[in-house]
């Protein structure tokens, strides 16, 4: 028997966009409507027909909407930007696994996350807000190129004022409320023996992810502790392009997120 057309999960759906919030010049959220299931670390294919398709992660989670924070790099955002509230944005997913939510319940969590990093784990910081009571402490580190590039401003204050810590960082600027350096750099600042069961979740360009690991290696964190999102050439979502494979690895099937001691030897 053949599927119903809206039964492929292959085929992208329309959804109205509800409203765009600009972050920066390149940067801007697209709350859309939608009751998809989606999972913090989740990603969606996003397309615009005759345009084309981007696989953009979840950055925020509603009872009736998701939020797409897209940059425009490229002929698909380009035309992205141009839509306006009430307009259609395509959608297909959501694809790929999620941040192990389960495993943090009741645990103390500390996020690293560097640039647009900061998106992939914006769904899952609004997380640790809202169950702030069942979390054991949380410490939040995110770093900017620079004073234009920042994101999700509103939020970084809300965080600042709910989690255990919070460190902003900017690389060569000094501005209140953000320290000057690489975020990496703060690392030590977190209480790592004073923690017991504790997970580290790591986002960013390869760059800034590798100087984080071993400035975690440094205060003596556990491979097997740290998590991070790997968004590297998805396309199809479903393992079946090859765009994405690293090793033997599909990043949009098995990722993107996966334990630090599972891909930490991976050749990319």
């Amino acid at each position: 028997m053949c599927k119903n057309k809206k039964d492929n999960e292959l085929r992208p759906e329309p959804y109205e966009i509800l409203d765009i919030n600009p972050q920066t010049e390149k940067e801007y959220v697209f709350k859309v409507k939608c009751n998809k299931d989606a999972r913090p670390g989740q990603f969606f294919q996003i397309s615009l027909p005759k345009i084309g398709e981007a696989p953009i992660s979840v950055s925020g989670i509603g009872d009736d909407y998701l939020e797409f924070t897209i940059r425009k790099v490229g002929k698909l955002t380009n035309e992205t930007f141009d839509l306006e509230a009430g307009d259609d944005l395509f959608l297909r997913g959501p694809y790929g696994n999620y941040f192990p939510l389960e495993k943090f319940e009741g645990n103390d969590v500390v996020v690293v996350a560097g640039g647009t990093g900061v998106c992939a784990v914006n769904s899952l910081l609004e997380h640790l807000y809202d169950n702030f009571a069942d979390m054991g402490e949380v410490y939040f580190l995110t770093g900017f190129r620079n004073q234009e590039s920042i994101l999700y401003e509103d939020a970084l204050r809300k965080y600042e004022n709910r989690f255990t810590d919070t460190v902003y960082t900017l690389d060569n600027e000094k501005i209140e409320g953000f320290k000057t350096g690489f975020v990496t750099e703060c690392i030590d600042q977190v209480p790592f023996d004073s923690l017991e069961d504790y997970h580290v979740v790591i986002v960013g360009p390869p760059p800034m992810m590798d100087a984080a690991f071993n400035n975690c290696a440094a205060q003596n964190v556990k491979e097997e502790n740290i998590w991070v999102s790997l968004e590297r050439k998805m396309s199809c979502g479903i393992g079946k392009c090859g765009h994405c494979k690293i090793g033997d690895k599909y990043v949009c099937v098995d990722g993107p997120v996966f334990n630090y001691s599972e891909v930490k030897n991976l050749i990319d």
